[in-house]
């Protein structure tokens, strides 16, 4: 039986003039064999490896504070994986439940006053209260709108992200304009980038990208691209006519 061709793994290289031999061919079909069961295996195999690290790392954190008489391995012959992570989600949801009762207000009210009487602890514990309460807020706005900029050269366009709007300490020293706080990242780390205040008439936001498909595009340096279906396409086609558009429409003004 002939294999059937899937466009979405390596295709066989074209021809030649001359026919290939049957060690050319035999060492062709190895290495798109190899090709294709790397691309469905890799993904899979990474996954796997990552959420083990991060169950092993809760587990190490958390299994010391568990008594050795409460330990399932005492019992057991075998260690088993995942308890420190369950007692961390029990704990921390627990901790949360008796926070937003009175009683645990109070208490955490007079953990935080204990905390702002200390000199060098204080601003730690301020800056990551509030770095906290923004990432892991419900009702935040960190990183929900992708848009495009102009950078770093007129004609060249740059993916962004949205985030929270300036404070009014700095809204009161910028010119006197709506103004957006953006986040530009870097390839292919998105983790490093630069973060600057820019008027919002300067930003082409795209709603209808996702953030995750801006990250994905990023730390691939385009090479996986958002969607790929016609319809995107041409969604992809009307983004760029609009950046276009805004771009000659500055040009105008400037003249």
């Amino acid at each position: 039986m002939t294999p059937t061709h899937d466009s979405s793994f390596p295709p066989l290289p074209p021809e030649s003039g001359e026919p290939p031999t049957a060690q050319q061919r035999l060492a062709t079909r190895i290495r798109t064999y190899f090709l294709t069961g790397l691309v469905v295996a890799g993904p899979v195999v990474v996954t796997l490896w990552l959420t083990w690290t991060f169950v092993t790392w809760v587990d190490d954190l958390v299994r010391p504070l568990i008594p050795i008489v409460y330990r399932p391995e005492t019992y057991m012959p075998v260690k088993i994986p995942g308890l420190g992570l369950i007692l961390a989600f029990v704990i921390l949801t627990t901790l949360g439940f008796l926070t937003a009762n009175f009683v645990g207000r109070k208490f955490v009210e007079l953990g935080e006053m204990l905390l702002e009487r200390m000199p060098i602890v204080r601003p730690l514990y301020r800056g990551l209260k509030q770095v906290f309460e923004t990432v892991f807020s419900k009702n935040g706005s960190t990183f929900r709108t992708v848009g495009l900029v102009e950078f770093p050269a007129p004609g060249m366009w740059s993916l962004v992200f949205l985030s929270t709007p300036p404070s009014a300490d700095i809204v009161s020293r910028l010119p006197p304009e709506e103004h957006v706080s953006v986040f530009l990242p870097c390839t292919p780390n998105p983790t490093t980038g630069f973060f600057f205040y820019l008027p919002r008439r300067e930003i082409i936001e795209l709603p209808d990208v996702p953030v995750e498909d801006a990250a994905k595009l990023i730390m691939t340096a385009g090479m996986v691209q958002p969607g790929g279906s016609p319809a995107q396409n041409r969604d992809l086609a009307a983004l760029a006519a609009k950046a276009r558009a805004a771009q000659a429409a500055r040009v105008d003004a400037a003249e």
